[in-house]
């Protein structure tokens, strides 16, 4: 089964100048690290394969952001479907077909 997940992690509070830019950073870093398909955009980060690779690299993304944090907030939106590959990239090829009337 194919695994598409959009998730954010961060620390409950943020670095002692507001960002919460170099925790997340440790995040993005596990998933690009992982060699799984992902992307990365200012909400989400966006990670594609089966069940159990996924889910490990978001709970590693996740330890990451607790290794510097006490407290973290982990939203996940996932769609699991069988037999589909490249999700990631073909349900946003098929919205513009629909918008350039193809």
């Amino acid at each position: 089964m194919s695994l598409l997940v959009a998730f954010s992690v961060a620390p409950a509070s943020p670095d002692p100048d507001g960002s919460y830019a170099e925790a997340v950073a440790a995040a993005v870093r596990v998933v690009r690290e992982s060699g799984l398909p992902h992307e990365t955009n200012a909400m989400f980060t966006n990670v594609e394969g089966d069940w159990d690779e996924v889910m490990a690299v978001v709970k590693a993304a996740t330890m990451a952001v607790a290794a510097v944090s006490s407290r973290v907030s982990l939203v996940l939106k996932a769609d699991l479907r069988d037999g589909v590959t490249d999700a990631m990239t073909s349900k946003v090829a098929s919205v513009e077909d629909h918008l350039s009337g193809s």
